[in-house]
């Protein structure tokens, strides 16, 4: 894979999971934009916003996508769900939106065999009221920045990787 490959989507739709399994089966790299900035703070990003507020806390996602930009190079990039709003994202590489309705990702993260885990992992699902919110307002925005988009709901795991296979020309 000669170009990065951003997943970007709403919490809870896959994108980490697609990308472990697409690198895998690939042989390539995969990098999660949370737990770069995890490993950099030593902390969850839970206890960053709790501490710091989401403004620092979009400061560290930009500090990582200018890192990202020079130094990374045929990788998956699995993106944080506002990641999508940094300032040079189309520099680092392609854009894929992994895409499904609110509904499909809550019931994905709710019927989980970790679902509590899951659940608690993204602290906004708590009022579903906000998330909802929320969606509606990224979804937009992610469909403006994004390059492709693959559509995940009531597909297989090896569907979508195949469709991200294309994309990244391994196929």
């Amino acid at each position: 894979m000669k170009h990065n490959i951003l997943l970007i989507g709403f919490m809870g739709v896959g994108k980490g999971t697609t990308a472990r399994a697409f690198a895998k089966k690939y042989g390539i790299y995969n990098i999660d934009t949370d737990d770069l900035i995890e490993s950099k703070e030593n902390r969850k990003i839970k206890k960053i916003f709790e501490k710091e507020g989401e403004e620092y806390f979009r400061a560290l996602e930009q500090e990582t996508a200018n890192w990202l930009e020079k130094c990374v190079k045929g990788t998956l990039i699995s993106c944080g769900g506002g990641f999508y709003k940094v300032k040079n994202l189309k520099k680092i590489g392609k854009v894929v939106l992994l895409d499904a309705s609110f509904e499909w990702i809550y019931n994905r993260l709710k019927n989980a065999k970790n679902a509590k885990a899951k659940l608690a992992k993204r602290p906004l699902f708590k009022d579903i009221k906000k998330a909802k919110e929320l969606y509606k307002k990224r979804s937009k925005e992610y469909k403006k920045v994004a390059d492709y988009i693959i559509n995940v709901e009531d597909k297989t795991l090896k569907e979508i990787l195949k469709e991200l296979a294309k994309i990244a020309k391994l196929n």
